[in-house]
């Protein structure tokens, strides 16, 4: 356990000096917050809605610096390690695939967390956003779909030849779930076929739970997209230590 947190120590200072994330994962996420508020203020998501469009969005907003650690940040991160032989030098230490990746995951999830809290915090303060569910449960759902998508960012990371490779892999993938998912553009002003389109993209349907959980609503109709969510997150994270390439 001290191992892991020294490597997680030195990785994260790593990470601050880059600001990639900073950028990405906690400014990003922060002006998004704002300038919804600043549109939409306390307008009701729908007439008749008892809740307001911002607490609507403010489950899909808490996922931009996970789609952005999860899905593109932790390829580049584990390719440039792997193309500047930092991955080598590890290989003859006790570390295994399976400890560098949780390495990994906690850096990020840190940066999601903080995202989180920094979200929550602009939309309660300045305009007036609650929070309508349980946050225990929407902690958990959090917490699901932050693995789910960071697994696909550890799968294209840990079996991509190249940092080309990751780049362009993690890109196809990134910018549609970023933009079609909801987490920027709201999946309720989408039309039908778009609408029908993302359904597939696994980020929309960890959207959808925590919208649910957020809001309050029954948990009765969400086993599909929770089936969802563990799927991705036990395949991809299953190849990305099984097949991890250190070099």
């Amino acid at each position: 356990m001290n191992r892991f947190f020294t490597v997680l120590k030195t990785e994260l200072k790593l990470s601050f000096r880059g600001m990639d994330m900073i950028i990405f994962a906690l400014c990003i996420p922060a002006v998004a917050a704002v300038i919804l508020g600043a549109v939409y203020g306390n307008r009701a998501a729908a007439p008749g809605a008892e809740y307001s469009f911002l607490e609507q969005s403010f489950g899909a907003l808490s996922t931009i610096a996970v789609c952005a650690g999860g899905v593109m940040g932790l390829p580049l991160l584990i390719s440039d390690y792997r193309q500047k032989r930092i991955l080598k030098r590890y290989k003859v230490t006790p570390a295994s695939p399976a400890f560098l990746l949780a390495v990994w995951v906690a850096i990020y999830a840190v940066y999601s967390l903080l995202s989180l809290a920094l979200v929550f915090g602009i939309l309660s303060l300045f305009f007036g956003c609650r929070f309508r569910g349980s946050f225990g449960i929407f902690l958990i759902t959090y917490i699901l779909v932050m693995l789910s998508m960071f697994s696909i960012g550890l799968m294209v990371g840990g079996v991509a030849p190249d940092m080309k490779t990751a780049s362009v892999t993690a890109s196809v993938l990134y910018f549609p779930m970023l933009i079609f998912s909801g987490a920027t553009l709201p999946y309720e002003v989408m039309p039908p076929a778009l609408q029908k389109a993302a359904d597939y993209l696994p980020l929309t349907q960890g959207i959808k739970l925590l919208k649910a959980s957020s809001l309050g609503f029954p948990m009765e109709s969400v086993w599909m997209p929770i089936a969802a969510m563990l799927t991705v997150m036990i395949i991809c994270g299953g190849i990305a230590v099984r097949f991890f390439k250190w070099e």
